[in-house]
């Protein structure tokens, strides 16, 4: 099985020595994603446009690889203050169809960003 890199202009580019997503076989990692415009620029007027940013832009790799966030099995969403624990849960099962993937919220330093996501996506029928 070999790994394919990833890259989509509608998000923004890798900050550092990794790719967007990695495919391999049926399964795609979808690096973690910030609150950036594709352009890179910080979305930084709310959290609750943070943490739509982020989904977009885990939204848009996924599919440049002909997935989706329904073929999300695990996700991990790194947040900066659990206070904002509600907003992110909210806005998240707004965008991620059911059935659920796996998730895990860790509370962490992000220097500001306020969170971070990133998941694992498998499907039967992605090309």
């Amino acid at each position: 099985m070999s790994k394919i890199p990833i890259f989509t202009d509608k998000a923004p580019a890798p900050s550092g020595g990794y790719n967007q997503a990695i495919r391999a076989g049926q399964f795609l990692f979808l690096s973690g994603q910030g609150p950036a415009a594709p352009d890179g620029e910080p979305v930084n007027p709310s959290f609750e446009q943070r943490v739509q940013q982020v989904f977009m832009n885990l939204s848009q790799v996924a599919q440049a690889a002909g997935f989706s966030l329904g073929d999300a099995v695990k996700i991990n969403v790194y947040i900066e203050s659990m206070e904002n624990f509600e907003t992110m849960d909210r806005i998240y099962k707004e965008v991620v169809p059911l059935p659920y993937p796996t998730r895990t919220t860790v509370s962490c330093g992000l220097g500001g960003i306020g969170i971070e996501i990133d998941a694992i996506l498998w499907s039967a029928t992605a090309k």
